[in-house]
């Protein structure tokens, strides 16, 4: 399923019911009093994550919601039913935005978080408040308050353990289809995946230790996307929540015209510093800290090289992870680092939070 990463909708939360003006007539009740009852208040627009989405599709399909109206209130002290409450369900990792100011509102990161945001309107008051011992038979009623209305633009922003970012063609698509269950579209030209996905890796100790992480492959990036060129950064924001980047690049780029391995170390970083120069306007322009991010090197596409071709490239880059995705050569090498990286960095987050309570 394509991802829907972003929607405008309308929203309205429910008007409130209005009161009642009535008075008590019974046989033998001469001067009953007032007894109109008060109107129901008027339905809450709620958004509500679950896990159960990964898009947000459904809110291209639908455009408008409304929350129920409150009934009015009734002779006899009857108050009016409320209205009935509005829930819009949306992925884990939604942001939502008014559109016309551009606040945000709320972020919903777990499974079953919740947020009123817009709520309905209060019930009238009906007659029977108004009585006084100067005024015994009240005529007169509050109207309902009124719903509200908005525009908010709903943002996914997927929530993902690992990041994988790469030049396009670098081998993520086909790196996350051998180590997930995940199906990407895998073809020999740029830019073949249009939009995020997402796989679920079990470590090599599954079994035993039960522990598995989300990895996102985003859509390759080129030198100018901040600027708009290629597919631009739009697919950025899902590596926002990553808590690890993984670089990956093609070996081919180390190849030299006479099929030699260079030994000019400074090639690879400079095709690393491209990308993390994208990031780092990317994160300015947001506020974001991506560049301050764990990180992760990986040379992809060993498979074209022979025995001396790898082990020079090892000997060049003895930090740097070399893989083979279609061969399946130190894949589980790069997942163990993946996953020691993780455990790290999620130590490193519960010790500051521990210090911060």
């Amino acid at each position: 399923m394509k991802i829907i990463d972003i929607a405008r909708i309308e929203i309205e939360s429910g008007s409130g019911g209005n009161g009642c003006i009535s008075f008590r007539r019974e046989k033998y009740v001469p001067k009953g009093g007032p007894n109109g009852g008060d109107g129901g208040k008027g339905g809450d627009v709620i958004f509500k994550a679950t896990s159960s989405l990964s898009t947000l599709i459904d809110l291209n399909y639908q455009k408008k919601y409304k929350a129920g109206r409150g009934k009015h209130g009734q002779g006899g002290n009857k108050n009016g039913k409320n209205g009935k409450n509005c829930i819009i369900k949306v992925p884990c990792g939604s942001v939502i935005k008014n559109y016309e100011t551009g606040e945000i509102i709320a972020e919903l990161l777990k499974d079953g978080e919740e947020i009123v945001i817009l709520k309905g309107g209060r019930g009238g008051r009906g007659n029977t408040h108004f009585k006084s011992s100067t005024n015994r038979t009240p005529r007169y009623a509050e109207k309902g308050e009124l719903g509200k209305r908005m525009i908010v633009e709903v943002e996914l922003k997927l929530i993902a353990d690992i990041g994988l970012v790469g030049f396009p063609n670098a081998g993520k698509s086909t790196l996350i289809s051998r180590i997930s269950s995940a199906k990407p579209k895998i073809a020999d030209y740029p830019f073949t995946t249009l939009s995020p996905n997402l796989g679920i890796v079990k470590s090599p100790d599954y079994d035993t230790t039960g522990f598995s992480f989300v990895v996102a492959d985003i859509p390759g990036i080129i030198e100018g996307a901040s600027q708009g060129k290629g597919l631009g950064v739009k697919f950025l924001k899902h590596i926002e929540r990553t808590k690890v980047l993984v670089f990956l690049f093609d070996v081919s780029l180390l190849v030299t015209e006479k099929g030699k391995i260079s030994d000019d170390k400074s090639i690879l970083e400079k095709h690393y510093k491209v990308l993390e120069k994208e990031l780092i306007a990317y994160s300015e322009n947001t506020f974001t800290k991506l560049f301050k991010k764990p990180k992760l090197i990986c040379i992809t596409k060993i498979d074209i090289l022979n025995n001396t071709q790898k082990k020079k490239l090892q000997t060049i880059y003895p930090e740097v992870i070399c893989i083979s995705a279609v061969k399946g050569e130190n894949l589980d090498k790069l997942i163990l680092e993946m996953q020691k990286t993780l455990l790290s960095e999620n130590k490193d987050n519960k010790e500051k939070n521990n210090q911060h309570t």
